[in-house]
C-alpha cells in the first residue's frame, strides 16, 4: 500500500509526469503477454536515470513495497506481471546506446534500448549481436537479460547470457553494484553478473549492460528440407551436429504449425507434410557452401523428400519471417493461445513430439509444436480457450506431463522462456528441493524484504516445501 506520505515522496525523486496511478495507467501494465495472469500494480514509476531508480529502490525497501522491472511486457512467463502489487518500473527514459566500442568489440546501453534497434546500431559498424528473439523488434535490453532470451541462432552463438560481459545494477537496498567489464577474462569473486542473467528482476534493477560483440559473417545461406517421418527430421539434427556442423539456425515445425503459418504468411510453404527442418548457415562463403552441400547430403540420407537452398535473400528472409511469425499465426485461431516451451537432448526429439502428441491426445486438446531443433528446445502451443474451465484445467495437467516427460528424457521445464508465475510450480521437478532451498538462500541474503520480482520463480509454498523436506 503506497500511502499518501510515500507517494510525495516518490514524487518528489521522478517528477509528478513521472508518476502514474490512475485506474488506466494501472490496468495498462496489470499484465503482460502471458495468457490467465493479471494483477493489478499500485503505481507505475517510469524513473530517468540510476540513481533516481537507487532512491526508489531505498524507499520500497524501508517500507516493504513490491517493485516490478518492467520491458515490453513481452515474456510468456508472467515474469512482469505485479502479482502481488506495488510498482511497476518503467525505462522509457534510459533507451540509450552509450557507446559501441570498435576497439574491444562492445556496446553499452540502457535498459530500455529495444533489441532490434541495437542491432541495427552495430550492424551499421560492420558488427553483429547475434541473440535474436522472435519479440526482438519490441523487446527491450534489459528483458532480454532479465529473461536471458534464446533465438533461432542460438545453436551456433548461445543466448543472451553469453554475451553480457558486465552490468550496472542496484541491489534490493538501493546499493548500486558495478559487475564485469570489457574483459576477456575477470576471476575477481563471484560472478555476479551470470548470476543476474535470467533472475528475472528477482535479485536487482539492472540500470546499464555492456554485450559483447562479433564480426559480421561475410556469407550466409538458408535451406529447407521436408519430411514424411518425424523421427527421420529428428535424426537429421543429430546427424548434422554428429557430423560436426553446427548451423546458425536449425528450426522445426510440425505439420499443424506448417499449415496455419502457411495461411498466414502465405509464402508457398508446404503442407502436406510431417515436419520440415529451417536451417541456415553463415561464416566465409567457402565454408558456407561446403556446409550447406552436406547438410543437404545428410537430409537427403535421413529420407528428406525435397532439400531446396533459397536462391536469394529476400526468399530467405521470407523462410526465417515465417519462422518467427508461428506464435502469431497460431494465435488468430483461438480466444487464448499458451506458447509452452521445454528442451530435450537433441537425440529425444522424436521422442518428446510423439509424446506431447499423445498427451495432446489424451486431453482432448490441440496442441502445434515448433522450436529450435539444433539445441532441442520445442514449444508445444496449445489453442485453447481461457473462459472454458474445464478445457484450461486439461490445459494445465496436459502441460505438466509435458515437463515432467521433458525432465524424464533429460531436459529440462524451461530453456528460453523464464520460470516467472508460469513455471514456479513446476520447478522442483528440475532442480529438486536441495536446489530450491539453494536458490532460496541466495535471494533471502540479497532480498531479505522480498520486494524484487515477489512470487516469481518461487512457488507459494516454496519456504513451507523446503523446510518440510529438509
Amino acid at each position: 500500500m503506497i500511502t499518501a506520505e510515500l507517494r510525495e515522496q516518490l514524487t518528489a525523486i521522478v517528477g509528478n509526469e513521472n508518476y502514474e496511478d490512475s485506474k488506466v495507467s494501472k490496468l495498462v501494465y496489470s499484465y503482460d503477454a502471458t495468457p490467465q495472469f493479471q494483477a493489478m500494480p499500485d503505481a507505475v514509476i517510469s524513473p530517468r536515470d540510476t540513481e533516481e531508480i537507487s532512491q526508489i529502490v531505498r524507499l520500497c525497501n524501508e517500507h516493504q513495497i513490491p517493485l516490478v522491472p518492467r520491458g515490453s511486457g513481452t515474456n510468456l512467463c508472467a515474469g512482469t506481471c505485479p502479482t502481488e502489487g506495488g510498482i511497476v518500473l518503467l525505462f522509457k527514459h534510459l533507451q540509450s546506446i552509450l557507446e559501441i566500442d570498435e576497439a574491444n568489440l562492445t556496446v553499452t546501453v540502457q535498459p530500455g534500448v529495444i533489441t532490434l534497434d541495437m542491432i541495427h546500431a552495430v550492424e551499421a559498424k560492420g558488427l553483429f549481436y547475434p541473440p535474436d528473439p522472435s519479440s526482438m523488434k519490441i523487446s527491450t535490453i534489459g528483458g532480454n537479460i532479465n529473461e536471458n532470451s534464446g533465438g533461432l541462432r542460438g545453436l551456433k552463438y548461445g543466448v543472451t547470457r553469453d554475451y553480457v560481459l558486465g552490468l550496472e545494477v542496484v541491489l534490493p537496498n538501493g546499493e548500486i553494484m558495478r559487475t564485469g567489464g570489457k574483459l576477456a577474462k575477470d576471476v575477481a569473486g563471484y560472478d555476479f553478473t551470470r548470476l543476474l542473467v535470467g533472475a528475472e528482476g528477482t535479485l536487482g534493477i539492472i540500470t546499464e549492460a555492456t554485450l559483447k560483440l562479433v564480426p559480421m559473417p561475410p556469407a550466409k545461406k538458408t535451406m529447407l528440407a521436408l519430411y514424411e517421418d518425424m523421427e527421420a527430421a529428428a535424426e537429421s539434427v543429430s546427424n548434422i551436429i554428429r557430423n560436426q556442423i553446427i548451423p546458425t539456425t536449425l528450426e522445426f515445425l510440425d505439420r499443424p504449425t506448417l499449415q496455419v503459418v502457411e495461411d498466414y504468411a502465405q509464402i508457398g510453404l508446404p503442407t502436406d507434410v510431417e515436419a520440415v527442418l529451417l536451417i541456415e548457415q553463415d561464416g566465409p562463403l567457402e565454408i558456407v557452401e561446403e556446409d550447406i552441400q552436406k547438410i543437404a547430403e545428410i537430409c537427403e540420407q535421413q529420407q528428406a523428400i525435397s532439400v531446396k537452398v533459397a536462391e536469394s535473400e529476400a526468399e530467405a528472409d521470407g523462410l526465417r519471417t515465417a519462422r518467427r511469425s508461428a506464435l502469431s499465426a497460431l494465435a488468430r485461431l483461438h480466444p487464448t493461445t499458451i506458447l509452452e516451451d521445454a528442451t530435450v537432448p537433441r537425440s529425444e526429439i522424436a521422442t518428446m513430439v510423439k509424446a506431447i502428441n499423445e498427451i495432446a491426445e489424451k486431453h482432448h486438446l490441440q496442441i502445434c509444436t515448433f522450436g529450435h531443433a539444433g539445441d532441442g528446445n520445442l514449444h508445444p502451443t496449445c489453442l485453447t480457450d481461457g473462459r472454458n474451465k474445464d478445457e484450461m484445467d486439461r490445459v494445465e495437467q496436459a502441460f505438466e506431463e509435458i515437463f515432467i516427460k521433458a525432465v524424464e528424457l533429460g531436459g529440462t521445464i524451461t530453456g528460453e522462456h523464464g520460470v516467472g508465475m508460469m513455471k514456479a510450480p513446476y520447478l522442483h521437478l528440475k532442480l529438486g528441493e536441495a536446489g530450491i532451498e539453494a536458490m532460496y538462500a541466495v535471494k533471502q541474503a540479497l532480498d531479505p524484504n522480498n520486494i524484487m520480482n515477489p512470487g516469481k520463480v518461487f512457488a507459494k509454498d516454496t519456504r513451507k516445501r523446503v523446510v518440510v523436506n529438509k
